[in-house]
């Protein structure tokens, strides 16, 4: 069930803000995830996203790396299986939240599941 992995311009930058190991622990985490980034209810990797401080992240799903502090958030593509990478951020509250909602709306990425 690999879906072909599609970064962001922004999400390729995020990136770059984490050290070497940091960036290969990350790549495994979401090349594993793509595998199956079906959202958990469904049995894949993905904790599904919903309403968020009156942020609609409704479609979008994220994968948690723990150990890391690192939430990486990705817009499911079914009809081309894309996995669209959207953020990659350290948890910091709620602001790796409202990254997602202003790059969701950046890239028109508002259609449903």
């Amino acid at each position: 069930m690999n879906y072909e992995l599609v970064y962001t311009a922004e999400a390729d930058d995020d990136l770059e803000f984490f050290n070497k190991e940091q960036r290969r622990q990350i790549i495994i985490q979401i090349e594993k995830a793509a595998n199956n980034p079906l959202p958990q209810n469904e049995g894949g990797y993905g904790k599904p996203l919903g309403n968020k401080r009156n942020m609609n992240l409704t479609g979008l799903c994220k994968i948690k790396l723990k150990k890391l502090g690192v939430r990486v958030i990705y817009k499911l593509i079914r009809v081309d299986k894309i996995m669209k990478i959207l953020v990659i951020a350290a948890r910091s509250d709620d602001e790796v939240y409202k990254i997602a909602y202003h790059r969701t709306n950046q890239h028109k990425l508002k259609s449903p599941v």
